[in-house]
């Protein structure tokens, strides 16, 4: 038998237990996450680029402006690490700068436009009635609106920080489709009980948007985030290869592939570095994406099954 003592012991240690509680809903996320390799890998390549994007300049002597009239289109080499460009410019300080750009612009864009349509989705389907009329009217017309012929026609026109505002106009017309589909995430979520319990119980409608709607769309949104991001990068390569993304002399891997497309065969090095650092960006990104998703959904797995029927499956071989 446990003698006064030890029983007291006991008990403040289960007191203790039960006071501490299950762990936080972070920090099954956070383990869920770390427990994904891939999205491990992918999150540390992104984290490298960032790094070759922010500290690589600082690593070379030579400016993304700067000419060496003395090496028109040289090969790699201990001067020129990645090699020069047509006129003599470094192909690693101008793939870094236009990597700089090239990330700062997707996130920028994959970000506020996945966060627009999760405040517009959200707030049409939940409100209903005027609200939702309004909103859908204003998502359909910009559905119909030629947002390309928009950029193509401003963008040109921008200097200094301009590529700020063509950011801006790339997000402006890339969350549409995301808000209809929250929408309808939403109509179907707001006569849920645990919705309706929080209604009865006096909770604001924006806290339960933010508490209650918008977390349990938050897989799609994770997904739609990391599309929105590899979609932004590329349509900013899309349009800076034809002229209409970052203007000159600012660069940006749009850019750089543009220029170096007509010597992809005869001087490889123009265009496969800022090639390559776009492909593997985008792919990053994804990986991190389907990270994320299967960390905060916790009905899924790397396998695509809940973890109760995994661990039913290995009871059973056992």
């Amino acid at each position: 038998m446990a003698t006064a003592p030890e029983a007291l012991l006991a008990g403040a240690d289960t007191d203790d237990g039960l006071m501490a509680g299950p762990p936080s809903r972070a920090r099954v996320t956070l383990h869920r996450f770390a427990a994904h390799r891939t999205a491990v890998a992918g999150l540390a390549v992104l984290l490298l680029l960032f790094v070759l994007a922010f500290a690589g300049p600082h690593l070379t002597r030579w400016s993304y402006s700067d000419i060496d009239y003395t090496a028109l289109r040289s090969a790699p080499s201990a001067r020129h690490w990645w090699g020069t460009n047509r006129i003599g410019q470094d192909v690693f300080a101008q793939t870094v700068r236009g990597l700089q750009k090239s990330l700062i612009i997707g996130l920028l864009v994959g970000v506020a436009a996945t966060g627009g349509a999760a405040v517009v989705g959200a707030c049409a389907g939940y409100f209903g009635g005027w609200t939702d009329r309004l909103l859908t009217f204003v998502t359909d017309l910009l559905l119909i609106f030629p947002g390309f012929l928009v950029i193509s026609v401003v963008s040109p026109r921008l200097k200094g920080g301009g590529w700020l505002v063509f950011a801006f106009l790339l997000a402006f017309f890339a969350w549409m489709v995301t808000a209809r589909v929250v929408r309808s995430m939403a109509i179907s979520l707001r006569e849920r009980e645990f919705v309706r319990a929080a209604r009865y119980m006096g909770v604001g409608p924006l806290r339960i948007i933010a508490r209650h709607i918008v977390p349990n769309v938050a897989s799609f949104l994770i997904i739609d985030a990391t599309i929105a991001v590899g979609s932004a990068v590329m349509s900013e390569t899309a349009l800076s290869y034809f002229g209409f993304g970052v203007q000159p002399p600012d660069v940006s891997l749009g850019t750089l592939i543009a220029d170096g497309t007509g010597a992809a065969v005869t001087y490889p090095w123009m265009f496969f570095f800022a090639a390559g650092l776009l492909v593997v960006f985008v792919l990053a990104v994804n990986l991190v994406g389907d990270g994320l998703r299967d960390a905060i959904d916790p009905t899924s797995d790397r396998r695509g099954r809940s973890p109760r029927t995994r661990r039913g499956g290995k009871a059973a071989a056992r």
